[in-house]
């Protein structure tokens, strides 16, 4: 066999002096050493506690010896990765040809005007157009990414709007990918974009008022990157006389400003997540008048609002875990007049909401699955979109057009490409509008998904989704790839990935673990997931593990496990955990220094966290944080092959906290697997920003996994 990693490979004993006959062993070039980390400790004291954490230097972000190392481990990987550079471009080759490169967007109608974005053949980025009245009417751009990211080596376009009289569009753009974003404002007449550039806002949330020259936006702390005050522009002003109105003094809360539906109200909102929200509420007619309180802020209460006629939907879990429906007179929105709609119950989480002028659709999860229920606002008579498959996901999609009886909405599988259908709310029928075409011979037909419940070790079904090539033999042989997030409440819906096909046609089956820490099961999986009972993520991916290998779908040696962020977090907790579970683990922008992250409130989004994670002013959270944080609890022990990414301007998770991992996990780990550092230095959190330059990231992790295996084609 062709060697993949520079040497002639041979059989290996792992790291646990176990025999692994299926395996082939990573050797490095005679000479070639892993890159070696300077010590300089540095002692931190909490409740009696001393942590000593020698690589906290490797936070000097523009240090020298900084940029040397992670160039370092930049060389030393594609070193041992040298020999994968074919295999690597044909997936990046096999995933690109799956993507229909000259491409549409569905149209929507907003406000008279049909709008869409389009990417042409061999370009990165979309082109974002409408069209006035008809889809027969002359194309206007409203912006071409392509152009605007020329001479940049990574650029985003964050939020846009367009004002009421169709005439200007805000929008928003980074060219740095850490989330600071400058707010622009173009005259879509003229085509001229004004001189005022407004800097450092939330990317996302930006809100015209209804006099077409009032635009509100939130200002983010530079050095926390929370967003912390609402202001106003308006346009052809200068930027430093606009006006704030409003900041947020409580830094566990994030903050958004946005438009209503019924277009009749400026909408603040202050967020604490699954803890808390609050919302603000202005005319958008009446731009310089001050917002009022909707329903002030409380602990362990939430609330998210849609303007109706008159009055307001509120969607709420006081006193109702996964959420009730509930209904309040715009003139009184005070909780003491708000009357039940739709009452809790204890197996449907109500996610979220979307309000027609004759109906209401919910969102609902049960048995961690995606539902839209409608409900006809005139008769109160409801039903259920039904679908076709077992395991699936379907969302609302863009519907803007309150006067409707049309619903689009999104349905996808683990084996069904993304569709978006238009659905009479009244006859009940449907019609497929649009479905993601994947090229390079994809049929749907050639592969299976399935649903399965892997009981764990407190007796709680946990359930599993997977997707694999049609006639695979549960025998135990096939390698298996298992994911996970399972935090913030977040749920991850079994839909369908392209790029896993690559995987799939070698013989992979892919997995998703619903774990805990999510909100696939109600509201009680998420609490059953976080703070104190943060670990219980970890073991039920473990004994999802453990229960496919039960189940003859894999073994240990073809056991691989992969998560990004905070399921990087996960994948940093399992590693320690059970270490000789795993034949390879792919740890994506991972947040795995829990405890001097949460004890730093200058780091971005720390403060927001405290209800996810924990405060480690609190001696118990401190303390329970400290028995799971990844970095805290690397030992001397074996350790299965790893593959670590991360980006120098990452906003979400600093690019130190892998560094100081990896380089920790390389002076302690007793075994010979591979531990693999892969720093991207143009981007952040969310890796490249061209559609095809993601592809070449998710090539060097599919390359990591077949090398293990033993696979070069």
């Amino acid at each position: 066999m062709r060697n993949i990693f520079l040497l002639p490979m041979a059989i290996a004993v792992s790291a646990f002096n176990q025999p692994s006959p299926n395996m082939k062993a990573f050797q490095s070039p005679e000479g070639v050493k892993p890159p070696t980390v300077e010590k300089e400790p540095k002692e931190f004291i909490a409740h009696g506690d001393k942590r000593i954490d020698e690589y906290y230097w490797l936070n000097q972000r523009d240090n020298p010896k900084v940029l040397n190392y992670l160039q370092a481990e930049n060389a030393y990987l594609d070193t041992l990765m040298s020999g994968t550079k074919e295999l690597r471009e044909k997936l990046f080759k096999e995933m690109k040809g799956r993507i229909k490169e000259k491409d549409e967007s569905l149209p929507y109608k907003d406000n008279g005007y049909w709008y869409y974005s389009r990417f042409e053949e061999g370009k990165q980025y979309p082109i974002f157009c409408r069209k006035k009245g008809t889809l027969e009417a002359p194309e206007e751009i409203l912006i071409d990414q392509n152009k605007m990211a020329e001479g940049f080596k990574y650029f985003s376009i964050g939020g846009r709007s367009v004002s009421d009289n169709n005439e200007l569009l805000a929008f928003t753009e980074d060219s740095v990918s850490r989330r600071l974003y400058g707010l622009r404002i173009k005259n879509l007449v003229t085509g001229t974009i004004y001189p005022e550039n407004i800097a450092n806002v939330e990317g996302g949330t930006i809100a015209w008022a209804a006099d077409n020259k009032t635009i509100f936006y939130v200002r983010k702390d530079v050095t926390t990157l929370l967003g912390y005050q609402i202001w106003r522009h308006e346009l052809g002003t200068d930027p430093s006389k606009d006006v704030m109105v409003y900041e947020e003094k409580d830094n566990r809360f994030y903050i958004g400003v946005y438009r209503t539906k019924s277009k009749k109200f400026i909408a603040i909102f202050s967020s604490m997540n699954q803890v808390s929200t609050e919302y603000r509420l202005l005319e958008a007619a009446r731009p310089a008048g001050s917002f009022k309180v909707f329903e002030p802020r409380k602990e362990n209460f939430q609330y998210h609002i849609e303007h109706f006629n008159d009055r307001f939907y509120v969607l709420t879990d006081w006193n109702a875990p996964n959420f009730r429906l509930m209904q309040t007179p715009e003139s009184k929105t005070g909780k003491a007049n708000w009357k039940e709609v739709i009452p809790h119950r204890k197996n449907v989480f109500i996610s979220n909401m979307l309000v027609f002028k004759n109906h209401l659709v919910l969102g609902e999860m049960k048995d961690a699955l995606n539902q839209l229920r409608v409900i006809n606002l005139n008769s109160k008579k409801d039903y259920y979109i039904t679908f076709p498959e077992a395991v699936y996901a379907s969302f609302q999609h863009v519907n803007p057009d309150y006067n409707t009886n049309v619903l689009r909405f999104s349905y996808t599988s683990m084996t069904t490409p993304g569709s978006i259908y238009d659905f009479n709310m009244d006859t009940q029928q449907r019609e497929l509008k649009k479905q993601t075409e994947v090229l390079g011979g994809f049929k749907s037909a050639d592969y299976t998904s399935e649903r399965l419940w892997a009981t764990v070790r407190d007796g709680v079904k946990v359930p599993i989704s997977l997707v694999y090539k049609k006639g695979m033999k549960k025998d135990g042989s096939n390698p298996l790839l298992l994911y996970a997030y399972g935090s913030y409440g977040s749920s991850t819906s079994p839909s369908f990935n392209s790029n896993v096909i690559s995987l799939l046609d070698r013989g992979f089956v892919y997995a998703i673990a619903h774990v805990r820490g999510g909100q696939e099961m109600g509201r009680q999986w998420y609490d059953q997931g976080h703070l104190f009972n943060k670990k219980n993520t970890f073991f039920d991916f473990i004994d999802c593990g453990e229960f496919l290998i039960k189940e003859n779908y894999t073994v240990k040696e073809h056991l691989y496990a992969s998560g990004g962020s905070a399921g990087g977090l996960l994948m940093g907790g399992i590693v320690n955990f059970r270490p000789d579970l795993w034949h390879g683990v792919v740890a994506d922008v991972p947040f795995v220094d829990v405890l001097t992250t949460m004890s730093d409130p200058s780091i971005p989004l720390t403060t927001g966290e405290y209800k996810e994670w924990g405060n480690p002013a609190d001696s118990a959270e401190y303390f329970y944080m400290k028995s799971y944080s990844p970095y805290d609890n690397v030992e001397k022990k074996a350790y299965p092959n790893m593959l670590v990414t991360t980006g120098l301007h990452d906003s979400q998770v600093q690019y130190f906290e892998p560094a100081k991992w990896v380089a920790k996990l390389r002076e302690l780990k007793t075994d010979n697997n591979k531990l693999l550092f892969k720093i991207n230095m143009d981007a952040g959190h969310g890796g490249a920003s061209g559609r095809f330059d993601y592809l070449k990231e998710k090539a060097w992790q599919y390359a990591f996994y077949l090398a293990l295996e033993g696979k070069t084609e």
